[in-house]
């Protein structure tokens, strides 16, 4: 029966908004494609300028990654598993970054790990720690925007996961940490990995609260997606190079996640 639905011929009044939607969204990656200066492609990315942009936009994404694994991957447990009162709420304002316009999380971080913030003016205080403006501040504004993605992968996982092989660990004697590192963890390995995948993709292509918090300076806090914001005003080619290194990587992160959203979709 639900083949005979997936086969069924598509009506006319639905075809024409699809054939709009589909030009609409491949449309501006075809136009990417065709008006790329691909007789100078290589001299743009030999320039130091994206070199050093790309180093530090991989880094950066690693590292918001690696860090939203440390506190995402729990959350996302306390989220699915506990029984916590709140929870409701809790995924409310965990989710809050996925709807917050960029810029507003910008100045968020601001007043929390700004010199004068509630962390920051701790920090700068005791340790002489000053976060904005700084590569690190790069990072914590990749993660604040990054990680929920990272949490609700986990925590869809955590609850399609089969919880019998826990209950099993349980009654053989072993205890909930022994539990979540041999038993939960490799069964939810999968979408961990998918989460991880689109954390770092969603980091990568960070823009409002990178340029809001950290700055756009070259080296330091310079960016790919502020490197062709900075290049669309100068030098609109070195532009279009830049976000052609940005769509493939874009295209790698499809491709890497490919196969496990054609096996939920034949689920």
């Amino acid at each position: 029966m639900n083949r005979s639905r997936e086969g069924a011929a598509v009506p006319l009044p639905l075809v024409v908004p699809a054939v709009l939607a589909v030009g609409f969204l491949v449309l501006p990656v075809l136009g990417l494609l065709v008006r790329a200066p691909w007789s100078s492609l290589p001299q743009q990315l030999a320039a130091p300028g994206v070199g050093q942009a790309l180093r530090l936009s991989l880094l950066s994404a690693t590292l918001a990654t690696a860090l939203s694994l440390v506190l995402g991957v729990p959350l996302a447990w306390v989220l699915a598993r506990s029984r916590i009162r709140g929870r409701s709420v809790l995924r409310a304002l965990v989710t809050v970054p996925l709807v917050l316009p960029p810029v507003v999380g910008g100045v968020a971080l601001f007043l929390v790990f700004g010199r004068q913030g509630i962390v920051g003016s701790w920090l700068d205080d005791a340790f002489g720690i000053t976060i904005p403006f700084t590569t690190a501040a790069v990072v914590l504004a990749q993660t604040f925007v990054a990680m929920p993605f990272l949490v609700i992968s986990v925590e869809g996982a955590l609850r399609a996961a089969d919880a019998r092989f826990e209950d099993v660990a349980a009654t053989l004697g072993a205890d909930r940490w022994t539990t979540f590192r041999t038993v939960t963890l490799p069964l939810v390995a999968p979408g961990i990995a998918a989460g991880a995948v689109l954390c770092w993709a969603r980091a990568l292509g960070e823009f409002g609260a990178t340029i809001t918090f950290a700055g756009n300076f070259p080296g330091t806090t310079q960016t790919m997606p502020l490197a062709v914001y900075l290049a669309l005003q100068r030098e609109p080619e070195a532009a279009v190079v830049l976000s052609l290194v940005l769509l493939a990587v874009s295209l790698a992160t499809l491709l890497l996640l490919r196969d496990r959203w054609l096996r939920g979709a034949a689920a």
